[in-house]
């Protein structure tokens, strides 16, 4: 970035940065929102529960490794100025994802009975929760090195090829939805396979973009696999690093995974209609956080290089800038959600025990976009600075210390006590990340990640 980073030039940046990232962002609980609504209108609540459990399980398991899109893009950015432009950590985290899914599938095929028991499903449900896992984990190599990939990108301030990517496999996913589920009347089984079919797509369409971001790269690549010193037997620092900023990462992501399973299998507890109402409800918040976490994203990208560039200015043109965006968007979705109940919720399902009880909780829906924007933008601000340790400390002390104690305290408040507890959870991450911010904003924290 040649120019001084203005407040109308670093607002222009991170819309440009943000807006590919938002669309293919929602993109994703939209992608969701069509599973729901699909099985929603079945004649029957059960699929609906078991793709609701099935989908949360599937979740926990596959996003405890999206450190391998978090820590690539922070990598990445904070290396763009290296002469391979961070080509390197991209085929280090391919190799670490393949690896990876590899061994989740071995692991967890043995275990989806004890799963689906653990997330509370019901007797009806459960052998569909059980099937759909047991499809979706064919895709989880891939789905793993995808999320290095769209980390590359993102490090590279690259948002088209995420949109890209991920709009032609959701919108293929929609397609096979249709013709699975309600042409072949598959049901789970049916939006497994959908989503499979998806995820392949995605990986082989990530690879053809590669060849958009600069001549030859391929090539590069190809030698940087050929190269003795990419691998950790020969040059084993950059895989210290990759490992320190990843484990971090993990158990970060584990926290938030278990807090949202958690949350999924104390509504499955009471019953497939409060598990079905939630599960929309749950949907509705996704597609929420994922617009918001497009500008999360911009600052991972931006963040990232003013760390690179050791720039003071830089860091705080561009928080300030997402702070702005993110924070007008938050306004603009709480606006849309206050008096959207009675036309929203019918757009997923048509039971009407389903339907009242998603719309006594939906009030707590409304309450949480304009706390949760602090949490996913800081998210972004951190990951870009390679501050993963402390977003690993607030997760933790949200979810262990926040979270489970008020579940406790308010379950004779039923499903109002689980999302009650959502609620303080998210409360928690905000003001953890934001005193953590401000801690660092005034000692320098654009200059080094936390020590190892």
């Amino acid at each position: 970035m040649n120019q001084s980073p203005t407040a109308e030039n670093m607002s222009r940046r991170v819309w440009q940065l943000a807006w590919p990232m938002i669309l293919s962002n929602i993109s994703v609980p939209l992608l969701g929102a069509v599973d729901t609504a699909i099985l929603g209108h079945q004649p029957s609540p059960v699929y609906l529960s078991a793709v609701a459990v099935g989908a949360s399980a599937i979740s926990m398991l596959l996003w405890a490794f999206g450190f391998l899109r978090m820590g690539t893009t922070g990598l990445v950015a904070r290396s763009a100025a290296s002469p391979d432009g961070g080509i390197g950590w991209l085929l280090r985290a391919m190799w670490m994802a393949l690896l990876l899914g590899v061994a989740l599938m071995v692991l967890a095929t043995p275990l989806l009975g004890t799963i689906v028991r653990w997330m509370n499903a019901s007797a009806a449900a459960a052998p569909h929760a059980e099937a759909y896992l047991q499809i979706r984990l064919f895709s989880a190599p891939l789905v793993l090195a995808n999320f290095a990939l769209l980390g590359f990108f993102i490090g590279r301030q690259d948002s088209r090829a995420p949109l890209l990517i991920l709009l032609a496999a959701n919108l293929l996913n929609i397609l096979l939805d249709v013709v699975f589920i309600v042409g072949l009347g598959l049901g789970a089984r049916g939006a497994a396979l959908a989503t499979v079919c998806a995820d392949t797509t995605a990986f082989a369409f990530g690879i053809y973009l590669l060849r958009g971001l600069e001549e030859g790269i391929y090539r590069k690549m190809l030698a940087r696999v050929r190269d003795a010193r990419l691998y950790p037997w020969v040059n084993a620092a950059p895989w210290r690093e990759l490992l320190s900023i990843n484990v971090d990462l993990f158990l970060r992501t584990c926290l938030l995974l278990f807090a949202l399973a958690f949350f999924t299998a104390q509504g499955a507890a009471q019953g497939d209609a409060i598990l079905a109402a939630n599960a929309i409800l749950l949907q509705l918040l996704m597609i929420t956080s994922y617009a918001l976490d497009g500008f999360a994203h911009a600052s991972e990208a931006l963040v990232g290089d003013a760390v690179g560039r050791k720039s003071p200015e830089l860091f705080r043109a561009t928080v300030r800038s997402a702070a702005h965006w993110a924070l007008g968007s938050a306004l603009l979705v709480t606006a849309v959600l206050l008096p959207g109940r009675d036309w929203i919720l019918p757009l997923f399902t048509d039971l009407k025990p389903v339907l009242a009880e998603a719309g006594s909780v939906y009030p707590w829906l409304c309450a949480l976009p304009l706390l949760a924007v602090w949490c996913y933008l800081l998210d972004g601000v951190f990951i870009g600075a390679g501050r993963s340790r402390e977003m690993r400390d607030t997760m933790f002390v949200a979810t262990v210390l926040v979270f489970l104690p008020a579940w406790w305290l308010t379950r004779p408040w039923g499903n109002h006590g689980v999302w009650f507890s959502l609620f303080l959870w998210i409360s928690a991450r905000s003001a953890g990340l934001l005193l953590y911010f401000r801690y660092y904003n005034q000692n320098n924290f654009w200059t080094t990640a936390s020590p190892r």
